[in-house]
């Protein structure tokens, strides 16, 4: 597959831009030399018809003479940050001051550069084909973005039905064999029983895989409530109890207090329990005694922050690269490996972000994930 450049492909389209100068000849002179370079020329005569036809064009560039009677290209350009529909759109001062003041003066109001009178049609030229480019460069960029957020979407969803397709696979052939086994030993009851028992095992971890991917299947959208931390954490302590038919003894220090925030409590729940979960299991099958679990509630302006932290085996190198994709796991368990995938797609969908970083003294992994305070449902 060849390398995406950030012009490569791109559809070609020609250039806009407005004039306005309350001088006709002044317009003239700049529309009849951009449209000799290839440009298309819209004009407006003040800055009343200027935020209008920004509005209803949306030009690629805006040539504003500052000093016009009623309102001054300042004003003007205050005004077009303002809109959401032209506060991108990027201008050239054109002036007949040329003092440093008055310069910065421009700038620090949102041009993008500064041309000074009497006009040189040259520099003018070479001075709007610059802000073009970079224009243009912008706009490759956020297109080839789009692109390569489509193709990792492709690759992860190839990944997850790769992964769908090989574990349910195993674990059809599992129920398939214990059933040949209880047709073979029918006439031995307790052979029959324990081959059934096998086969419910394995149906429920289907049950399980199946119940994982209608998590990942959230939308962007999902309704917020508002709840307070104490009962979103003892919720999300008893949902991991329940989904792994254990006991965790997780040790909360809950730096914050009683807050209330909007979530998604469902999503919020099954993502803070899957990381309990993981930590517990990341001290191993055959590890005897207490598997300690520290959960640390934090908080700053913008953000609460949840760490998670265990003193278990610590990032297996073989996974660390990639132990959010799907079915990335450590055990030879089949039908296991979704948990912190779902827990990253839920987090992501509720606004914050997830990391899982190795503690300082060398000895398990904290699991980071934040958390809006105050978001609003879009």
């Amino acid at each position: 597959m060849s390398e995406l450049s950030p012009t490569q492909d791109l559809p070609k389209t020609k250039s806009t831009v407005l004039v306005v100068d309350d001088e006709p000849i002044n317009i003239q002179l700049l529309q009849r030399k951009l449209e000799w370079d290839g440009i298309t020329v819209l004009t407006a005569t003040n800055g009343e018809a200027c935020l209008e036809v920004a509005k209803e064009e949306r030009p690629d560039l805006i040539l504003l003479d500052v000093m016009m009677p009623g309102m001054d290209g300042f004003a003007v350009c205050a005004k077009l940050r303002e809109d959401k529909r032209t506060k991108a759109i990027p201008v050239i001062f054109v002036t007949a001051h040329n003092s440093k003041k008055g310069k910065l003066e421009g700038l620090e109001a949102g041009a993008v550069d500064y041309i000074t009178k009497p006009i040189d049609l040259d520099e003018t030229i070479a001075r709007v084909r610059t802000q073009l480019s970079y224009l243009a460069i912008n706009k490759a960029n956020v297109e080839l973005t789009r692109r390569l957020g489509e193709s990792r979407r492709s690759a992860a969803i190839g990944a997850l039905t790769q992964g769908i397709a090989h574990n349910l696979n195993n674990l059809l052939g599992v129920v398939m064999g214990y059933l040949e086994l209880a047709k073979v030993n029918y006439k031995d009851p307790d052979k029959v029983l324990k081959n059934i028992a096998r086969v419910e095992s394995a149906s429920n971890r289907i049950v399980g895989i199946i119940k994982q991917l209608s998590t990942v299947a959230f939308t962007t959208r999902l309704p917020l409530h508002e709840m307070g931390l104490e009962r979103l954490i003892s919720g999300s302590l008893r949902r991991a109890q329940e989904d792994s038919n254990r006991d965790y003894d997780v040790e909360v220090q809950n730096q914050v207090g009683e807050v209330f925030i909007k979530t998604n409590i469902e999503a919020f729940e099954d993502a803070l329990s899957k990381l309990v979960i993981n930590a517990w299991e990341s001290y191993g099958p055959d590890f005897t005694g207490e598997r300690p679990i520290n959960l640390v509630v934090t908080q700053d302006e913008q953000e609460i922050e949840f760490s998670i932290i265990d003193q278990g085996r610590g990032i297996d190198p073989e996974v660390e690269e990639n132990m959010f994709e799907p079915f990335i796991s450590t055990k030879n368990t089949v039908g296991v490996g979704m948990g912190l995938t779902v827990a990253r797609h839920a987090i992501r969908t509720l606004g914050g972000e997830i990391s899982i970083l190795p503690n300082d003294d060398g000895q398990g992994v904290t699991a980071k994930f934040t958390h809006p305070i105050n978001r609003e449902e879009s």
